[in-house]
């Protein structure tokens, strides 16, 4: 194996954690021990593990249709999936092009919205503009968006990336702090909006850059500026979609609608690898044939794109949210997180917390991404039954939506003691 984000060194010596069983909110490794999935396996089971009505969805397509390919054919999955999400997502987003994942969602959108001004006779717009601290995924376009910071995710490959107009960084979470970015982005769409293609933003929770938060004004002054300038609001809601904020969608917390939304992750409760990005009826209308005639067809596909399988399983979960009220029991369970934060807030070393629905995150040091406590905060949790990987110095837990609340209890306790043992050490 070549796993992800592991250099050989700690490949070669770090004990694996080798799971063979999951079920619920719950991991079983090889020696049978169990371990509570604090981080729904990188933010992706939102219903946990093993949901028995995913599992029938996918038995059941397995049976009638395997896989054929999106280019010159459709099957009644794909199609039903298609009108079924546009009618959860915000209002005016009526077209959908699926993928694999969230990087090549948003790939997707950045290439929809370039293409979309280069066919329209505005070719100057070929710029992006992002937030700092950004993650929209590790393919070279995401990638380009994130940055390559020194010190950052992605500095080795800083010669391959496009080069992205970027807003300062907001020195904390509150209004004040973020006064500054939203500034410099209306600042920069009335002086040259003309060359921006689109404005990326991870609506209000940053989550591979730190669990970072921002205000719905935030947004909502974004999204304005976007409409002054005429340009498009490119909402990355694969992380923060489906519920995990307290609403399906974080921009519905801003009362935002983007031009193009992707999402991921959760979209099939983690069972398998799929993705969508949607986009408004003007930007599918943009690519109709011009005065000449010409084709101007969207130019990404790929071999898996729609998958009959994972269109399945992501229409059950839509039935399920529907059913079990997933996302009103989201509440609940957010103020046990807050009050279990109050209470880590008060241990020595801690530096600071933050929530926003049912993520919920502490700084144990100052070092960000390349903080040095992330492994001794591992090595804590897992002695205490919980499968939990933070983001350097910045701890946090992001449970499936729907865990039982006595589990829930469990891995908060868990996660408090991890704390104080690691800000001990």
């Amino acid at each position: 194996m070549w796993p992800p984000y592991t250099s050989p060194e700690r490949h070669d010596t770090q004990d694996p954690l080798v799971i063979v069983e999951a079920e619920g909110a719950w991991l079983v490794d090889a020696d049978d021990r169990r371990y509570l999935d604090g981080i729904s396996s990188w933010w992706t089971c939102t219903l946990g593990h093993r949901h028995p009505r995913l599992l029938a969805a996918a038995a059941a397509q397995l049976g009638r249709l395997d896989h054929v390919s999106a280019g010159a054919a459709i099957h009644p999955e794909v199609a039903q999936l298609a009108a079924e999400l546009c009618a959860v997502a915000p209002g005016g987003l009526e077209r959908v092009h699926f993928s694999d994942d969230g990087s090549t969602a948003v790939e997707v959108a950045v290439k929809i919205a370039f293409q979309y001004w280069q066919q329209q006779g505005r070719p100057a717009r070929q710029r992006f503009l992002a937030l700092s601290s950004a993650y929209h995924g590790d393919t070279l376009g995401a990638v380009s968006l994130a940055g390559a910071e020194p010190g950052g995710f992605f500095t080795v490959f800083a010669p391959l990336l496009f080069e992205v107009a970027r807003a300062p960084t907001a020195d904390g979470d509150g209004e004040s702090a973020w006064d500054q970015v939203a500034s410099a982005i209306e600042e920069r769409l009335a002086r040259g909006g003309d060359e921006i293609a689109g404005v990326v933003v991870e609506p209000l929770l940053q989550g591979a850059g730190g669990m970072r938060t921002y205000p719905a004004e935030v947004l909502r002054r974004i999204a304005a500026a976007t409409r002054r300038a005429d340009t498009l609001l490119i909402a990355d809601e694969v992380f923060t979609g489906y519920g995990r904020t307290g609403a399906m969608w974080a921009c519905e917390l801003a009362g935002v609608t983007p031009d193009l939304l992707c999402t991921a992750k959760g979209f099939t409760a983690g069972m398998l690898p799929m993705a969508a990005t949607l986009a408004t009826a003007r930007l599918y209308d943009g690519f109709r044939a011009g005065a000449d005639g010409a084709d101007r067809a969207l130019m990404h596909g790929h071999s898996f794109s729609g998958h009959p399988l994972g269109a399945a399983v992501a229409r059950e979960v839509l039935a399920i949210y529907r059913d079990e009220h997933i996302v009103d029991g989201v509440a609940p369970r957010t103020a046990r997180i807050a009050a279990a934060l109050a209470g880590i807030a008060a241990i020595p070393g801690v530096r600071r917390t933050r929530q926003l629905g049912i993520v919920g995150a502490v700084d144990l040091g100052d070092g960000g991404y390349g903080g040095a406590t992330g492994p001794r905060f591992t090595e804590a949790a897992r002695r205490r039954g919980l499968y939990l990987r933070p983001l350097g110095d910045t701890a946090y837990v992001c449970p499936p939506l729907n865990i039982d609340l006595p589990d829930l209890d469990t891995l908060l306790d868990g996660f408090a003691g991890a704390i104080a043992e690691t800000v001990r050490s």
